[in-house]
């Protein structure tokens, strides 16, 4: 993902309104008011269980193409990330796959008494998707998703998300595409919310209260 917002021809053609303009707009006004009530620590998310509890979902292994997967986070994650930060990226998508337990049981909210289950289990899709991306580029180009040049990348990319219609990114379980889900788990977290808002605000995380009244520190740690 290119971190400059002037349009380009592949920026233009960069599915689900993925652009970094549309999500600088989303994430800043979100990640502003999250930062203003997060003092605290984040509830378990849907689903989840304390490790080592009885019944606890066990991780398991989603199969993923690495290779081809981190090809695919070096198209689609911002560029700014850098290489590690991007491999960081696809390290937790993955652990999160992994430790996903499909249709388990919500826990139950405010406001409904109905028992509610998680969806199935989107990796074999998702595998399936990442040998789409692998064969298509043998196809058109001659060589692997992996071994192909940014540019190439994003040219299959954007052959493979034609259909996939959509004004704002989806929650990642619902992603009708691996690359999707990919950018939408990356979007979803603290760190790309610091990254809209250039500070350490990591929303939901534990915070000490003496420092509620303290700025955020900016990215490079230094003072505010």
């Amino acid at each position: 993902m290119n971190d400059d917002p002037t349009p380009t021809a592949p920026e233009q053609s960069r599915p689900a309104g993925a652009s970094r303009r549309s999500f600088l707009k989303v994430a800043g006004a979100v990640a502003a008011g999250a930062a203003a009530a997060s003092v605290g620590c984040t509830p378990a998310a849907t689903g989840d269980q304390p490790a080592g509890a009885e019944g606890a979902p066990r991780s398991r292994d989603a199969g993923f193409d690495r290779r081809t997967l981190d090809a695919v986070g070096d198209a689609m994650l911002p560029s700014s990330l850098g290489a590690a930060g991007r491999s960081a990226a696809v390290t937790a998508f993955v652990a999160w796959v992994d430790g996903y337990e499909p249709v388990a049981e919500e826990m139950h909210g405010y406001g409904y008494s109905d028992v509610r289950y998680l969806p199935p289990d989107p990796a074999p899709g998702w595998r399936a998707q990442l040998e789409g991306l692998d064969t298509l580029a043998r196809h058109t180009r001659r060589k692997s998703f992996a071994e192909l040049d940014e540019g190439g990348r994003r040219e299959v990319l954007t052959v493979a998300l034609s259909g996939v219609a959509g004004d704002r990114l989806p929650d990642p379980l619902g992603a009708p595409h691996v690359a999707v889900a990919l950018l939408s788990h990356w979007a979803s977290g603290p760190a790309a919310w610091n990254l809209a808002l250039g500070a350490q605000v990591s929303p939901g995380n534990c915070r000490p209260l003496d420092g509620v009244a303290s700025r955020p520190l900016p990215l490079d740690g230094g003072r505010a």
